[in-house]
């Protein structure tokens, strides 16, 4: 039983007067400035990658008796992921998934209450009745990846 106080003292004594396992090195003022400048940047690019707007989006085409088509594939991430469509005017929304991930193999219309399984390799249709003016997202089942469809 001697022998574990003995290591403890011994621990505590080399402890203290054994030199820090790292050192601080002191760094010019224009290296640490320079630092958080880049840092700041960074921070501003990264939110405005995931929260800015990205273009004004494509315009969906009109086919027959005045309804309005656009095809949207589904890779990583809808493309376009801001579509503009005319108020007033039926809308046909044709889906073409090819990212195997589970995250996209929904996409969910929530001011419409209306929710579409994608199928892998496939292209999946979305009809929707004329609606007003406004903006309306949609989203994968996850709300990980989001698109916008603007009704002018």
């Amino acid at each position: 039983m001697s022998l574990l106080p003995a290591l403890a003292a011994t621990a505590a004594t080399s402890a203290s007067t054994a030199e820090p396992l790292w050192r601080t090195i002191d760094q010019p003022m224009v290296l640490k400035a320079l630092v958080a400048g880049v840092g700041v940047v960074l921070i501003a690019w990264e939110l405005w990658w995931f929260l800015g707007r990205h273009g004004g989006g494509v315009v969906a085409r009109e086919g027959e008796h005045g309804l309005q088509e656009i095809t949207i594939t589904v890779d990583g991430g809808y493309a376009p992921s801001r579509i503009r469509v005319k108020a007033g005017r039926p809308l046909r929304l044709a889906f073409h998934r090819i990212d195997p991930s589970g995250c996209v193999a929904q996409v969910i219309f929530p001011d419409f209450h209306k929710t579409l399984d994608l199928p892998l390799d496939a292209t999946t249709t979305l009809e929707l009745p004329p609606t007003e003016a406004g903006v309306y997202p949609f989203h994968c089942g996850m709300n990980m990846v989001r698109g916008v469809m603007e009704v002018e």
